[in-house]
């Protein structure tokens, strides 16, 4: 996908800055909360936990928030929340993958099958659209860090395949069974990473060449994304710099 740090810019270009920071801490929370209660409650001993918590610093997730989502899952939440992924095609044909947390299902689904209905599009089976992906373990880091050259080198040596770097993020990836393993060398010589988990690389790529059918995706997506449980929703879709101009005109 052509310009990464771009396409970011554009999926959180609608709505007000205070809603969408609700958001944003919301999801935050509740994957702190779930990350403390699938483990020990200090990020010391827990690395889901402290990239979590990291990943909630880099968003700016004021400190009693952090200290109420941790006490949460260490005190044994009544919600029992699941990972979910559900799969589909968008708008333009371009697969999907949601990524959600739930404590309903029953709840979830049906929200997110009217969200591809609304948009002319289907929601699929598990595995419907999967095989367009590769799963890979990903870290990230700001790119203040480290210089590209240093973050490559340094990824290489900690047994990651390929580091990607642009004026907002190093991104990493290795294989799923090396993340544990990659993550350790990449804290021990660049610090806490803003993001440690398990990611979906797109096989192959569904290029959008109309603004009419690129907005209608974003459009598609940023309202998966207004949903609580939506944690995450990835895509192959590739978009060219001067689609992506114009729509943040």
């Amino acid at each position: 996908m052509s310009g990464h740090s771009q396409f970011k810019n554009i999926m959180h270009r609608k709505g007000a800055q205070d809603k969408i920071r609700a958001r944003i801490f919301s999801k935050l929370g509740r994957e702190i909360t779930v990350a403390a209660k699938s483990g020990l409650p200090d990020p010391a001993y827990n690395p889901r936990l402290r990239a979590a918590i990291q990943a909630a610093r880099a968003e700016n997730m004021p400190k009693d928030n952090i200290k109420r989502a941790i006490e949460k899952g260490a005190g044994g939440d009544d919600a029992n929340y699941e990972e979910v992924r559900y799969e589909g095609y968008g708008p333009g044909n371009v697969a999907v993958i949601v990524e959600a947390l739930t404590d309903n299902r029953n709840r979830t689904a049906p929200v997110v099958r009217s969200i591809f209905g609304k948009a002319g599009c289907v929601m699929g089976e598990t595995g419907s659209v999967s095989f367009n992906f590769e799963k890979i373990g990903l870290i990230e880091y700001p790119a203040a860090t480290a210089e590209a050259d240093a973050m490559f080198e340094g990824a290489l040596e900690a047994g990651a395949d390929d580091v990607e770097s642009d004026e907002e993020t190093h991104r990493i990836s290795c294989k799923p069974d090396d993340l544990g393993a990659v993550r350790e060398a990449m804290e021990a010589k660049f610090g806490t990473p803003t993001v440690c988990r398990f990611a979906w690389k797109p096989l192959v790529m569904a290029e959008i060449t109309d603004v009419a059918v690129a907005k209608k995706f974003f459009d598609f997506v940023e309202t998966l994304n207004d949903d609580d449980d939506v944690q995450r929703v990835e895509s192959n879709i590739s978009v060219s710099d001067e689609i992506l101009a114009q729509l943040e005109e």
